[in-house]
């Protein structure tokens, strides 16, 4: 019988690979076997506590192993998950608990003073700590699964702090697409024998893309070894104790690995595939990586609205005229680039896994994905003569920085608040390792000057830290194109200029 739900071909996974290794987690390592019946109890223990079909379930915690068991709890009872970024302010997380009509909230436990810091600025809701107290008494019989189609699975929200937060929503039927759409680099995918069980390595947020990817190796199988955050020495040394076969980075992180001074130091042979994207790369220092650390690096482009559009693999590596590339578009993508001839335009994309609707924003969606399914990435980029991918600007306020994505007109209400700025642009550029950060150019009042840095905290206290300027720059006036918007483009020459 088909699965209702990707839960249940999760749970099926877990019964065929119950006595191997699922999730390590500093001293703790749990089996495949342990980890369906912790699903079991604590779907038990959360059945009637405002957990059920419909509904929408808030969770605060971290890379622990009690957030994934949650997870997995929340959607085979067929309710929804949304984990807020943790850079985001507890103001704007507390926006979001009420942005979903939340009746519960689960904490995993050591993030209880965090959520009581989101509450105060929440609608109230049924706190509970995911502690073992919570499943003492339950049995792991299994629980039938309550997941219709067309509720909601999860919602990424990518903001939050001003107005309506934007919510990215997936349903119960998403997913079961995505099962049909999984496409998953393997070193054994050319070889003549099976490859080794994969051992995945999670140091980014598994709120994030490392949770998509963490799902797909336990679907297989495989070990996820979970990390509390990112830090270059931990995880070069965690490469090599836990023999990590599989590993997914943002360009910057990879750079940071590359300026460490343990990595000559380290055997990263167990190293079989290590995906990056989410942000621009930089040729010569992907060159690097290869260089350095071998022929496993696969980049991969697409959105979280939109899903997979394209990949550069591990061969196409070898070549470095591709590097500046983003690979070639999915057999499953069609993509079309809209604008003149023989000129970059806009990438519109149907991929077959494109999201469900931002949450409760039909006319936002209605812009975003049209009738005839094309999803208007707001990228800008070509396909050249031998058919690979350039993208070479992004239409959208939107800047992709590490933990997330920071929607510009959000911070700019913000510094247009303070009593000495005038007029506020927010836009992304990339910093000297590469990564993309956010910049802030201002116009102040009349007689007044602030202090860039009490602007810089101003938003980092109402938005959070990823939202913070790494600089603010003052201008005499905003620069315009000819359309009378602010010219963004100008003002990122500026900075580079400076």
């Amino acid at each position: 019988m088909a699965p209702r739900a990707d839960v249940e071909a999760h749970l099926q996974a877990f019964a065929e690979h119950a006595e191997d290794l699922a999730l390590v987690h500093h001293d703790r390592r749990i089996t495949h076997g342990d980890l369906r019946d912790a699903v079991f109890r604590t779907a038990r223990a959360l059945d009637g506590r405002g957990v059920g079909p419909g509904s929408i379930v808030v969770l605060l915690g971290g890379n622990e192993p009690e957030g994934i068991v949650a997870r997995f709890a929340v959607n085979l009872l067929g309710a929804g998950v949304t984990q807020p970024y943790a850079g985001l302010s507890p103001e704007s997380r507390g926006r979001i608990v009420a942005d979903v009509d939340a009746a519960t909230m689960l904490v995993v436990p050591g993030h209880e003073r965090d959520a009581d810091a989101v509450l105060e600025h929440a609608p109230p809701v049924d706190r509970v700590v995911l502690d073992e107290g919570l499943t003492a008494g339950y049995g792991a019989d299994p629980v039938a699964c309550r997941a219709r189609p067309g509720d909601v699975e999860q919602i990424r929200h990518t903001g939050g702090t001003t107005g309506h937060p934007k919510g990215i929503t997936y349903t119960f039927a998403h997913h079961l697409r995505m099962l049909s759409h999984t496409w998953r680099p393997s070193a054994a995918d050319d070889a003549d024998e099976p490859a080794e069980p994969v051992r995945q390595l999670v140091c980014t947020t598994i709120a994030h893309a490392a949770g998509g990817i963490a799902d797909r190796t336990l679907a297989v199988g495989g070990a996820v070894v979970l990390l509390d955050g990112f830090d270059p020495a931990e995880v070069l040394a965690t490469i090599e104790r836990e023999r990590i076969t599989d590993l997914w980075l943002l360009p910057p992180l990879l750079h940071r690995l590359l300026d460490h001074p343990d990595l000559d130091d380290r055997d990263l042979s167990s190293l079989r595939t290590v995906i990056y994207g989410g942000a621009p790369a930089v040729p010569a220092r992907t060159a690097e990586a290869v260089r350095r650390i071998g022929p496993v690096f696969v980049q991969f482009y697409g959105q979280t609205e939109a899903g997979g559009i394209s990949v550069l693999t591990r061969e196409e590596h070898e070549d470095p005229s591709l590097l500046g590339t983003v690979g070639r578009v999915l057999p499953t993508t069609e993509l079309s680039v809209r604008g003149p001839e023989g000129e970059p335009g806009e990438l519109w994309v149907r991929t077959g896994m494109e999201f469900d609707g931002y949450w409760k924003q039909p006319e936002l969606t209605a812009r975003t994905l049209d009738a005839d399914g094309w999803m208007h990435t707001g990228d800008v980029g070509y396909l050249d003569d031998r058919g690979y991918l350039h993208v070479v600007d992004r239409l959208g306020d939107v800047v992709v920085v590490v933990g997330g994505h920071v929607h510009t007109p959000e911070v700019e209400n913000v510094l247009v608040g303070h009593d000495g700025v005038r007029e506020a642009a927010v836009f992304g550029a990339p910093d000297d390792d590469g990564s993309e950060a956010v910049h802030a150019a201002v116009v102040t009042e009349p007689g007044a000057a602030p202090d860039p840095a009490e602007l810089t905290d101003l938003v980092a206290r109402r938005q959070g830290p990823m939202y913070a300027p790494a600089d603010v720059g003052f201008v005499d006036e905003m620069p315009l194109t000819d359309a009378g918007k602010v010219d963004k483009k100008a003002l990122r020459a500026r900075l580079a200029a400076q």
